[in-house]
């Protein structure tokens, strides 16, 4: 017997609005008190039981989101869409086993989409499993040999297993359309195209496929580079206002936070090889890592709520309790043994994020206990990686839209790292790109001499390490292999593009030595 609604259409618009907004400034607990409202009122409606699912795997609570998926399933006559969401929500908080598990399962059922097939393949080339992926993609082509994003899938399944003039000609063959439907699978498309072009040494035609693929973005993309502008201020402004004595004063009020942590972390600019570093260390049985999550993110905004958007940072941190501290550590540590699905115990946690690079005060207030590695990469590689590295238009990736952008980007935050740098209390040292590649093994032995570890001799297998893992950097295909020095020096391949900002970057070439 269906349950009854108890709650208007118009009401149950209402909160579903209010939840979305809570969702959107991260104030997820807020969001769950809302939809469990909803759910009280409309017993019976699979949006709001898996929207429930989705924010409670944003909390980490895997269970609950999993109870709530279920329920959704249960209640709804449209099982196969039910099941297909609740995978793209899983994929959405990283759990890729889960989403992997509902996407097998909507593919079972009888009126599996094409869409559906390709979402799982696309997992199943996640988490390496290539045949099955590859089997997957061919279901979803057999019921419609035209569906883009199926041969986008199929390309790059070509493109790793070597086959670059098949994967060439299966994404040529739909970048010429112009439906709105098949928008972003197009732009998918000329960043695969230049991956290929790359590959085969036609560096001219793969920078003119990236900047097509740049074209189709930047209509989008005018309010998120002003927003991470804005950050650029928001971070000059701090290179004044959090001197060496705010540093010392808030390392000293931390030194009665307990229980002390082992937390080191692993920062850069993105594209500057901490994935290569994080999985090196990671493979130590002394270590444990977790890879650009939001949980710092989320620690330092539960700083920030009662502040506006736009308060500065030093603000933030200097009004910080030390009852609201310590409840951030602790919930900082819940969080990540609850991603992790492991308790940390005495190990050493790694939090590698590049993002976090902006946030190294807050680390250091919170975690005054903490090191940071930072990584450091040729920055012309960097800059040329991060322009060409297909990613969700967001605020940080709207900036890597133009070359002239991209700079400006690495020039405001490594200049923040490098007034923040001298003054910091908390130990750091840099590590460079180049000498992992050129002897991992003395790279590795200065780090772990850093971090008070012994020598392993399985961090120099990282490879194998990691094949047995899920990698969630946008790099997980690159840091399965063994080191190779391919990638250095690359920037030489674009020279030509690059020459109008390289006296941009030219303080850092040869502040960290690549002149």
């Amino acid at each position: 017997m269906k349950r009854q609604l108890l709650i208007s259409q118009g009401s149950l618009s209402r909160l579903l609005k209010a939840a979305t907004e809570s969702f959107d400034r991260s104030d997820y607990q807020q969001c769950i008190e809302i939809l469990e409202r909803a759910n009280r009122l409309a017993p019976a409606h699979p949006g709001v039981l898996l929207d429930l699912g989705r924010v409670q795997g944003m909390c980490y609570d895997y269970a609950a989101a999993e109870r709530y998926f279920e329920k959704a399933v249960l209640v709804t006559p449209q099982k196969t869409n039910a099941l297909a969401m609740a995978g793209v929500y899983c994929r959405g908080f990283g759990r890729y086993d889960m989403a992997k598990d509902y996407f097998e399962r909507a593919a079972q059922e009888p009126n599996a989409s094409p869409d559906t097939f390709v979402k799982l393949a696309e997992l199943y080339e996640r988490l390496r499993f290539l045949d099955e992926a590859a089997k997957a993609v061919d279901r979803a082509l057999q019921l419609d040999p035209a569906c883009v994003l199926a041969l986008l899938v199929r390309a790059r399944l070509n493109r790793l297993t070597g086959k670059l003039e098949e994967a060439e000609k299966l994404v040529r063959s739909f970048l010429g359309r112009t439906d709105p439907n098949t928008w972003s699978t197009r732009i998918r498309g000329w960043y695969e195209l230049g991956a290929i072009l790359d590959r085969q040494g036609r560096y001219e035609e793969a920078m003119t496929a990236f900047l097509e693929a740049k074209t189709l973005i930047r209509p989008n993309a005018p309010q998120l580079i002003v927003a991470q502008r804005s950050v650029h201020a928001l971070l000059k402004e701090a290179e004044t206002s959090i001197t060496a004595e705010v540093l010392q004063r808030w390392f000293d009020a931390g030194k009665t936070f307990q229980p002390p942590r082992q937390l080191t972390v692993l920062c850069g600019h993105p594209r500057s090889g901490t994935t290569l570093l994080e999985q090196v260390l990671d493979s130590h049985p002394e270590i444990i890592s977790a890879e650009e999550t939001s949980i710092f993110f989320e620690t330092y905004l539960s700083l920030k709520r009662a502040f506006p958007k736009d308060a500065r940072m030093s603000s933030v941190l200097e009004s910080a309790s030390p009852n609201a501290l310590q409840a951030a550590r602790k919930n900082y540590f819940h969080a990540m043994e609850s991603l992790l699905d492991s308790r940390i115990g005495d190990r050493l946690l790694i939090d590698k994020n590049p993002s976090l690079t902006s946030l190294v005060p807050a680390v250091g207030r919170v975690f005054p206990e903490a090191k940071f590695l930072m990584t450091l990469r040729d920055p012309r590689d960097v800059c040329l990686s991060a322009f060409m590295q297909p990613l969700p238009l967001n605020q940080v990736s709207a900036i890597f839209l133009s070359l002239e952008d991209t700079t400006t980007e690495y020039a405001s935050l490594m200049s923040f790292w490098q007034t923040l740098a001298p003054r910091l209390k908390n130990p750091y040292i840099e590590v460079r790109y180049e000498d992992m590649v050129d002897d991992l093994e003395s790279a590795s032995r200065r780090v772990l001499g850093f971090l008070g570890k012994p020598w392993d001799a399985r961090i120099l297998h990282f490879d194998e390490h990691a094949r047995q893992k899920l990698v969630r950097s946008p790099t997980y295909t690159e840091v399965t292999k063994p080191v190779y020095k391919g990638a250095v020096g690359r920037w030489r391949n674009y020279q030509k593009y690059l020459e109008p900002h390289l006296e941009k970057l030219a303080p850092f070439v040869a502040a960290f030595g690549y002149e």
